[in-house]
């Protein structure tokens, strides 16, 4: 009896061993199977079920090799979804979380792009236009050789451009409501921190128009001056020697 009992206590301690395991690969296989299912259903547009799986792993498998894929998904599913500023506190989670991962670059871009899909039009708070410039700038300064950075100074003239704008309706409204010197303020804004965009020319004109109707002529000549001689190829040169030819009378 005692040997019986003996043999029934190490083949239960063996079980248990085998059970233990056993449990550790299912624990690893179900973590892959639930990645898999995951984008299986991101894939099909499940973009509901696909965060709950990608969710799971990150709870369950916080170590595991696929905690880095489920928390890119989840950006990915936030920006699908065009929550954008979810979308970009998951990306800057990734790359905080998961420095070392394959995902860190494209996540540092799609940052950047969440940003710009949130700036609004010039008339509204350009907030975000301005966080998207430095998230491109950031990109760019951390990979200047990857094939996206083309793209991303793209982005960043087009959202200077809406500065630019934002600014220069603001002086069209001052000088309409008869505030020539806080339009000038705008103009000038323009002209030395936008000189890159398509409204520094407008706001040149602008500004050359306001100072010939103050009387103020030497100012003005020495503008156009300055334009002629840095732009000559302008298209807006016509309208610099009309405002010249017309001081000259």
């Amino acid at each position: 009896m005692k040997r019986f009992f003996l043999i029934v206590i190490l083949f239960s301690i063996s079980l248990l061993i085998i059970s233990c395991s056993s449990s550790k690969v299912t624990e690893i296989k179900s973590a892959e199977e639930m990645f898999k299912r995951g984008v299986e259903l991101f894939n099909d547009n499940d973009l509901l079920e696909a965060s709950k799986v990608f969710d799971i792993i990150k709870l369950q498998y916080p170590a595991s090799q696929f905690a880095d894929d489920a928390q890119y998904y989840l950006a990915e599913i936030n920006f699908k979804k065009d929550e954008f500023i979810l979308a970009a506190f998951n990306y800057n989670m990734l790359r905080r979380l998961y420095p070392n991962s394959e995902y860190s670059k494209i996540s540092m871009y799609k940052t950047a792009l969440s940003y710009y899909n949130l700036s609004p039009d010039p008339e509204r708070d350009q907030e975000y236009t301005l966080k998207a410039i430095d998230a491109f700038q950031d990109f760019q300064r951390a990979y200047p050789r990857d094939s996206l950075y083309q793209q991303a100074g793209i982005f960043i003239q087009e959202l200077r451009n809406k500065l630019a704008e934002k600014n220069y309706n603001i002086a069209k409204l001052y000088r309409t409501i008869y505030s020539p010197n806080s339009a000038i303020i705008y103009l000038d804004f323009i002209i030395e921190d936008f000189p890159d965009t398509k409204f520094y020319d407008l706001a040149v004109i602008m500004k050359t128009e306001i100072l010939i109707e103050q009387n103020k002529f030497e100012e003005a000549k020495f503008i156009i001056n300055t334009f002629k001689s840095n732009f000559p190829n302008s298209q807006n040169l016509p309208k610099i020697l009309s405002l010249e030819k017309n001081l000259n009378k």
